[in-house]
């Protein structure tokens, strides 16, 4: 390589140094060992994913002056504990113009576990899962926004999926006309949900044509239902709510019932009214990481957050099982006796399983739940994991 055909590389920390990649060349004319040919969604940009003994990586191609912008964005995002991927480095190619498309290129972290939108289609629309994905996508564009996100390229093919114990979890992929602000407005909102409508048309009608179906058929309307569920969600986590003075467990049940959906209190504003009967609760929503975030402070252990929810019961059902055990080792005491034990067998059964043990510990705890009530009595783990096996190892059942 030429030294004016040397790339520049900014890379973080606790990655490979990327310098065995022919930068000197276009992606699509790389023809490397390490790459790999794993599922993505449809982009305007070449992407391709390479594999090292760290993990795996996706190399997006696009120009410099769009490869800052989009590695800044995600910086930003990962920040803010944004269900986004991890930006890992940038590469520029100073012998094109920044503005020539194959002028830079943003590495990212891939994201284990994951799947398309078009892994689990049925016919012109979603499949058995059709509901859980929808609702997923209308709370990643609130996560989103909450966060001064404004996405402007929000499409099916923007995201990824993942199995996150009873639902689907969704991760964007794409921050290339995104935008982060102190707060989004209501036309920035609309905005947003706009161009998804409208994206969102032209996938599905794309998926009808390439399946022939007719188009009358395609689900053109799917944008507007992720568009009405979004405003819902909206509704209720930043509604301002009015209470009378002697209603203040009120209070306690609109925490609750944001915590259940998984989003962090910030702040709660409590204001009193005219004559002083009456208390209008407001409340400042961050992110949506309540219960990863306490698993991970109580236990070390990495989940994503209805995984996390569903590990966090466990664990109350064993401290409630174990009331010897004093409540700042019970965590310990938990992982030690039941996590990994169960994380252990689970590791040794088909490859399916392995390769996300988590998610596989979720389906586990959802089974044994099942097993008890069927029952009548609590079933202990080893009795539970047995009949889970012999089952076939059953996941959550599809809503």
């Amino acid at each position: 390589m030429e030294l004016m055909d040397a790339p520049s590389l900014r890379i973080r920390g606790g990655h490979p140094d990327f310098l065995d990649l022919p930068w000197d060349r276009p992606l699509t004319e790389w023809n490397h060992p390490r790459r790999l040919h794993l599922p993505k969604g449809i982009s305007r940009h070449e992407v391709r994913f390479f594999g090292y003994e760290s993990g795996i990586y996706a190399v997006k191609e696009l120009s410099v002056v769009a490869a800052r912008h989009e590695y800044e964005i995600l910086r930003g995002l990962e920040d803010l504990d944004a269900p986004t991927v991890i930006p890992v480095g940038i590469i520029e190619r100073p012998w094109l113009a920044p503005d020539e498309e194959q002028s830079g290129a943003v590495i990212t972290a891939y994201l284990p576990h994951a799947f398309s939108y078009r892994e689990i289609l049925s016919g012109p629309g979603f499949g058995d899962r059709r509901e859980q994905m929808l609702d997923a996508f209308a709370l990643l564009l609130v996560e989103l926004h909450l966060l001064g996100c404004y996405w402007g390229d929000c499409s099916l093919s923007n995201v990824l999926y993942r199995y996150d114990a009873d639902r689907i979890a969704v991760t964007m992929v794409d921050a290339e006309t995104s935008e982060l602000v102190a707060e989004l407005s209501k036309g920035q909102r609309e905005s947003d949900l706009a161009i998804m409508i409208d994206n969102v048309a032209g996938g599905m009608a794309d998926i009808a044509a390439a399946g022939n179906v007719d188009l009358d058929h395609a689900d053109l309307a799917l944008g507007e239902d992720i568009a009405d569920r979004y405003r819902n969600l909206w509704r209720e986590i930043t509604h301002d709510e009015v209470i009378a003075l002697d209603e203040r467990f009120r209070i306690t049940d609109r925490i609750r019932r944001i915590n259940d959906l998984g989003f962090e209190i910030e702040d709660l504003q409590l204001h009193p009214e005219a004559g002083g009967h009456r208390l209008t609760i407001g409340v400042t929503v961050g992110g949506r990481t309540f219960h990863s975030r306490r698993l991970r402070a109580l236990t070390g252990i990495e989940a994503t957050e209805e995984q996390a929810r569903q590990i966090l019961t466990d664990l109350a059902h064993y401290r409630a099982n174990r009331g010897d055990l004093p409540d700042d080792s019970s965590a310990i005491h938990w992982r030690a006796a039941a996590f990994e034990p169960l994380m252990s067998s689970i590791r040794s059964l088909d490859p399916r399983r392995a390769a996300d043990p988590v998610q596989a510990f979720s389906d586990f705890l959802h089974h044994r739940y099942v097993l008890c009530a069927n029952l009548g009595r609590d079933v202990p783990n080893d009795e539970a994991f047995a009949d889970w096996v012999q089952s076939d190892q059953p996941g959550y059942p599809i809503r």
